[in-house]
């Protein structure tokens, strides 16, 4: 059967004509087309600065996506009530990571963007498990929904559900607390 006598045939004769010549072009590179989320990645022992923040290779990277209580925030500390007890739950998420890291290497898949502060951002696992889930699913970090696009939300629901970490005791998100202190609301 020839392709001028069946009409489909020869619309899909062309079109596969066609995804062949585009392909076949030398300039033309998805890599230009397709914007990719992450850049590179940077592997190595973590130091970790906060509960949401690591150092690896001396290059400070910021866990995008989710958001910890601060460990120290322009000469503050962030508190929270756990029974009316006042405890420094910035300290406690950092020492969260701390914990869950140890002395293991770490792999970061680094963005294109750093943030307004010029650290990296990216996700770091930890044997192929992402820290900023672990954070997010024990309760000891908030999904930052400004720039997770709810990514860890369902983690956070689970926390939350399950009372654990943070959820367990009285607090305000670290975003909340940060605009305070930028404010002069908070003084301590």
């Amino acid at each position: 059967m020839s392709l001028m006598k069946n009409p489909k045939a020869l619309l899909y004769s062309l079109i596969l004509f066609l995804i062949l010549l585009i392909l076949s072009v030398g300039d033309f590179s998805l890599r230009d087309e397709i914007k990719l989320p992450f850049e590179n990645t940077i592997k190595g022992k973590a130091k970790i600065t906060d509960g949401d923040t690591v150092k690896v290779n001396g290059k400070k990277i910021r866990l995008s996506g989710i958001d910890a209580p601060e460990s120290y925030y322009r000469g503050k500390k962030q508190t929270c009530y756990l029974n009316s007890e006042k405890i420094y739950c910035g300290d406690i998420a950092k020492k969260k990571l701390i914990e869950k890291i140890k002395n293991n290497s770490i792999s970061c898949k680094i963005e294109k963007e750093k943030d307004a502060f010029n650290r990296f951002l990216g996700e770091c696992f930890l044997k192929n498990e992402s820290l900023s889930k672990f954070m997010v699913r024990s309760g000891y970090a908030f999904d930052f929904k400004k720039y997770s696009k709810n990514k860890y939300a369902k983690d956070e629901k689970y926390a939350k559900d399950n009372k654990l970490g943070f959820w367990k005791t009285k607090f305000e998100y670290p975003w909340v607390w940060r605009d305070k202190v930028r404010s002069n609301i908070i003084k301590e």
